[in-house]
C-alpha cells in the first residue's frame, strides 16, 4: 500500500539542542549540552527549544495521507479555514528502519508533491517547496492487526514558519539547480553550484572554461536562502517601514503643536500689554527697541501650556540665542535656549535673572538615535560606569545579567572599552 499509493516525503531529522563547548552563564534554567539528544531542554524555564540542531542527511519515506478541498470549519465562533493540517500515516517497521526512531514533534518533512512550480514572483529561480513541522505522533486506530499489534504511525503536521528553530533549514541556499559542468556553455548571469558554493557568470562562458578562471566566474558570497524566498518578513517589513514613514508625517513628535498659537504678551502685573510693541519682526540689532517694549514679551506659555507642548521654541516666533551658556549682555525679555540641559531648556530674562520657560520635552515617537527623551535616553544607555574592582561596568544589561550573582572582587564583566558619559561643561552632567 505505501510503495504503491504512498508519496516521497523529505524529512529532516530533529537532533536536539544545539550543542555548546562554552560554558555560558551560571544560569541552572539554560543547562549547556555538549552534544546533542532530541530528548535535551534547552531552556527549562519556559520549556522551549529554540536553537535546533537538523540532521545534514535527508531522509526519505514513504506516507500516505488524504487531500482535502478548501472547507471551513462552522464548530467554533466565526470561519476557520482547516485544510493547512496535514495527517500522514506511515509504515512503523520502515519507518524504525530507515529513520532509526519514530517520527516525533520538531521533525520537518519536505512534501515534494506540493512544490509551487508557478509562484507569482516570477523573478524566484526554482520551485517552492512545501515545508510541514509534526507537532504530534501517535498510533493509528486503522494499523492495529488482529494481535492487537500496532502497524502504522501516524502524524499530524502544520506549515512550517520562519523561526529561530528552523533556522538551520530556512538558511539554506536556494539557487537554480544548476550543476557546473566544465564541458558546457553558460550564458552571462547563470548561476551554478560547484562543490556547495555558488558562481555566477559574468559573461557567456564558453565550453572548457574552469570555474576558477575570474575573466568568467564571480564567486556568490550571499546567496539567496530559503528564507529570502519563502519568509513574509521582508514584505511585513516593507509594510511596517511605511505605516512608520505615514505615521511620522501624519504625528511628527509627541505631545501637541502649539506654535501656530498667538500668546498674549502681559505686563508685570499680569494685564495684557500692547501686542504690536514687539513682534517676530524684529531683529536683535532693531535700533527702535527699547527697555520698554522688549519687556512685552510673553513670560510663558500662557493659555497652551500643558502636557508635552514645550518645544524650546519662543512664543510667537521671536528670536532665541541657542548655547551652551547664557549670553554674556542680555536683554530685557531675551529668550535664551541652552542646549547644554537634558532636554533643552528655554529660559527668559526678567532684567535680573533668566526664569525657566519651558523644556523641550517633544521628541520623535519612534525609537532611534532622535528619540532623546529621558526614558530613551535611560533605556539605550551605551556608556559604561568606571569602577576600581569590576572594571569597565555597562550601564544597560539584561535582567537576566544583573540578577546573576557575582563575587565582588575580580572582573566580573567589567572587560568593555572605557565610554565614560559625556560632560555639558566641566565638572557637569546633563541634567
Amino acid at each position: 500500500m505505501f510503495t504503491i499509493g504512498g508519496v516521497d516525503l523529505y524529512v529532516h531529522k530533529y537532533m536536539g539542542p544545539i550543542a555548546k563547548d562554552d560554558a555560558g552563564n551560571a544560569d541552572a534554567t539554560l543547562p549547556k549540552y555538549n552534544s546533542s539528544n532530541p530528548l535535551f531542554i534547552e531552556d527549562l524555564l519556559l520549556l522551549e527549544n529554540r536553537d535546533r540542531a537538523y540532521d545534514p542527511d535527508i531522509y526519505v519515506m514513504r506516507g500516505v495521507y488524504r487531500t482535502q478541498d478548501i472547507d471551513f470549519d462552522l464548530t467554533q465562533f466565526g470561519l476557520f479555514l482547516n485544510n493547512d493540517t496535514l495527517f500522514i500515516t506511515f509504515h512503523y517497521n520502515n519507518m524504525i528502519d530507515t529513520f532509526g526512531r519514530k517520527l516525533m514533534s520538531g521533525d520537518v518533512l519536505e512534501v515534494p508533491n506540493l512544490k509551487d512550480y508557478n509562484p507569482l514572483n516570477e523573478a524566484i529561480p526554482r520551485a517552492l517547496p512545501k515545508y510541514y513541522v509534526i507537532q504530534d505522533a501517535s498510533f493509528a486506530s486503522e494499523g492495529f492487526s488482529q494481535t492487537w499489534l500496532p502497524h502504522l504511525w501516524r502524524i499530524k503536521a502544520t506549515p512550517m514558519v520562519n523561526a529561530q528553530e528552523y533556522k538551520q533549514i530556512t538558511d539554506q541556499p536556494f539557487e537554480p539547480e544548476n550543476i557546473w559542468d566544465n564541458g558546457n556553455f553558460y550564458p552571462g548571469g547563470t548561476v551554478v553550484n560547484s562543490g556547495n558554493q555558488y558562481y555566477t557568470a559574468i559573461k557567456n562562458v564558453p565550453p572548457g572554461t574552469d570555474i576558477s578562471n575570474t575573466e568568467y566566474w564571480q564567486l556568490k558570497t550571499d546567496p539567496t536562502t530559503v528564507t529570502d524566498q519563502m519568509s513574509t518578513r521582508p514584505k511585513d517589513l516593507e509594510i511596517n517601514d511605511a505605516i512608520l514613514i505615514q505615521a511620522e508625517a501624519v504625528v511628527p513628535k509627541s505631545g501637541y503643536d502649539v506654535v501656530k498659537f498667538y500668546i498674549v504678551p502681559t505686563n508685570e502685573d499680569g494685564t495684557p500689554a500692547d501686542p504690536s510693541t514687539y513682534t517676530a519682526d524684529y531683529t536683535l540689532t532693531d535700533a527702535s527697541r527699547t527697555v520698554s517694549n522688549m519687556n512685552t514679551t510673553p513670560r510663558g506659555d500662557g493659555y497652551t501650556e500643558g502636557y508635552l507642548t514645550g518645544d524650546g521654541k519662543a512664543p510667537n516666533g521671536l528670536p532665541v540665542t541657542a548655547g551652551i551658556s547664557f549670553p554674556p549682555t542680555p536683554e530685557l525679555g531675551q529668550y535664551a535656549l541652552r542646549l547644554d540641559y537634558f532636554p533643552n531648556r528655554l529660559f527668559r530674562y526678567n532684567g535680573t535673572s533668566w526664569v525657566k520657560i519651558e523644556d523641550n520635552v517633544r521628541t520623535q515617537l519612534t525609537p532611534g538615535s532622535d528619540n532623546n527623551t529621558l526614558r530613551s535616553s535611560f533605556v539605550n544607555n551605551t556608556y559604561t560606569v568606571q569602577t576600581s574592582d569590576l572594571g569597565n561596568v555597562p550601564s544597560r544589561q539584561s535582567l537576566s545579567q544583573a540578577l546573576v550573582p557575582k563575587a565582588d572582587n575580580g572582573d566580573q564583566g567589567g572587560n568593555f572599552p572605557p565610554k565614560p558619559y559625556p560632560n555639558t561643561q566641566p565638572d557637569q552632567k546633563s541634567s
